[in-house]
């Protein structure tokens, strides 16, 4: 049993900085690719940033700049630091990992989300 769990999301200004994290648990050998996707209201999810386990990152255009993604193998952690947020940021943040089990089988798992809005 893996699970992800996320933390960090909340009520923000704009211009407002949040940082999410994003703990694995369980039945873990390894850890390849870690990212970060929000869904906002009526709209599709999408990738916001992915992190493989040497640290090479990708960021869907919008928020290049401003967000960073990051992790700690150790920890089986990832993070995502966000600044100069504006309201459109506002979604529901998940996130997700290609994880190993002690099987050797690789699988995606999602974590249940945290929410960040951004609003004055």
């Amino acid at each position: 049993q893996v699970q992800l769990v996320e933390s960090g999301g909340g009520l923000v200004q704009p211009g407002g900085s949040l940082r999410l994290s994003c703990a694995a648990s369980g039945n873990i050998f390894n850890i390849n690719r870690m990212g970060w996707y929000r869904q906002a209201p009526g709209q599709q999810r999408e990738l916001v940033a992915h992190i493989t386990r040497s640290g090479n990152t990708n960021y869907v255009d919008s928020v290049k700049g401003r967000f960073t993604i990051s992790r700690e193998n150790a920890k089986n952690t990832v993070y995502l630091q966000m600044n100069s947020l504006k309201p459109e940021d506002t979604a529901e943040y998940y996130c997700n990992a290609d994880i190993q089990t002690y099987g050797l089988a690789f699988y995606n798992y999602w974590g249940k989300g945290t929410l960040v809005t951004v609003s004055s």
